[in-house]
């Protein structure tokens, strides 16, 4: 296989920059993820990449729902701000808000829209689990377009 070809291959898939999070009894915890896709419309089901080796995924094992919190275009230092753990203080992710909803995972109040899910199944093949999941809430803070990894100079590819 030519290998720069596949890099740039793989490099024209699109992505989003989401910020997931899940919670353990009273704990809540949140990462930025780019791996997510709509993949069912009966049930609404979402399949998202998950690094195995991280407290985050730990908890969606463990708990079985996880939040997705779309981003708006422009918003990359709110996406950035997860790409590390932030502590939490009540309601915030340092000096980031969040609420709760059905299932308990946090959903950020700058977020455009969200949606929880309760996870169906996990595929642990590879350095990262994909989990599927099925929405059962979802909500919308404003209008706007969503970010993408293009927008903030990062790419992926094989």
């Amino acid at each position: 296989m030519d290998e720069q070809a596949k890099k740039t291959a793989l490099r024209g898939i699109t992505y989003g920059l989401y910020v997931v999070g899940t919670k353990v009894g009273d704990d809540v915890n949140a990462f930025t993820a780019n791996w997510l896709t709509q993949t069912s419309f009966s049930p609404p089901l979402v399949a998202v990449g998950v690094k195995k080796d991280t407290t985050s995924f730990e908890g969606i094992k463990e708990s079985k729902v996880f939040s997705v919190n779309v981003l708006e275009s422009g918003q990359k230092d709110l996406a950035f701000a997860f790409f590390k753990p932030l502590s939490r203080v009540g309601n915030k992710f340092g000096d980031i808000e969040f609420y709760t909803a059905s299932t308990g995972s946090p959903i950020l109040k700058d977020a455009l829209y969200w949606f929880e899910c309760k996870v169906v199944d996990i595929n642990e093949r590879g350095d990262h689990a994909l989990v599927l999941g099925e929405v059962v809430d979802a909500g919308v803070h404003r209008t706007g377009e969503p970010l993408t990894l293009r927008e903030t100079g990062l790419f992926y590819g094989g």
